[in-house]
């Protein structure tokens, strides 16, 4: 149980690193785009190697189908609602929102909450198979955290956030992420198989979703063409890690 908990809490402290080197290094834009490419492949490749695979044989194809097009249609609309609340760029590094400061950041911090959940469910539902936690799942996440953190660090400095209250407000995803991965070992141990197949295609398909509305337009923006390549292979690391 307690590893769950602490698993999820390493994979999401990958915000804090990002937000610590925004806070006081000065990052390339290209290159934040080219580490958010690389996480987007091995995300997708999680997705689909851990959680939908998993799923299908689990639980069959009716669960699955269902629950993933669950996942996506439920983060799809907090996203669209997230982003009229001044979220729509917490990925981002430009200046987000129009409106005012405090209503720019609380949807940042919220989109990010949104985006580590249904993740860190999983990662802690991943020790239920006996075989110990997925390295897959914590490297795609670990990574894909890290651009996050950065851009959306930047970007609520921007919106004059102090950097005590930045890092008060990721240190609060890091619990969030960590007690989402203990609720997901505990809640799904308690399900049966195609129950618990139907959630887990349900975080994919957020997940999914997820990658296609924030994670690839911002690193195809920051990065350039280069990024089909470097997510590319980020799928392929995730790929052999799987085996």
């Amino acid at each position: 149980m307690w590893i769950a908990l602490m698993w999820g809490g390493i994979s999401a402290s990958a915000v804090v690193i990002g937000a610590l080197a925004a806070l006081f290094l000065k990052i390339p834009k290209r290159v934040i785009g080219w580490i958010m490419a690389f996480g987007t492949g091995t995300l997708i490749g999680a997705a689909a190697f851990e959680l939908i695979g998993d799923a299908l044989n689990d639980g069959g194809i009716v669960p699955t189908a269902i629950g993933f097009t669950s996942g996506a249609v439920v983060y799809t609309l907090f996203d669209l609602l997230i982003s009229s609340k001044g979220g729509a760029g917490r990925k981002r590094s430009e200046e987000v929102g129009t409106g005012e400061s405090n209503q720019s950041g609380l949807g940042i911090f919220a989109g990010t909450v949104m985006d580590a959940i249904p993740e860190s469910i999983m990662l802690g539902a991943s020790l239920l198979t006996g075989n110990g936690i997925s390295v897959v799942l914590v490297v795609s996440i670990f990574v894909s955290n890290i651009p996050e953190g950065l851009s959306s660090t930047v970007g609520l400095q921007r919106n004059k956030y102090t950097r005590s209250k930045i890092m008060l407000m990721w240190l609060g995803v890091l619990l969030i992420s960590a007690l989402a991965a203990l609720g997901g070992y505990l809640f799904l141990e308690q399900l049966p198989k195609e129950m618990g197949a139907a959630i887990g295609a349900f975080a994919g398909g957020g997940i999914i979703a997820m990658i296609c509305s924030t994670m690839m337009p911002e690193a195809f923006e920051e990065g350039g063409p280069v990024v089909g390549f470097i997510a590319s292979m980020g799928l392929l690391v995730s790929l052999l890690l799987d085996l």
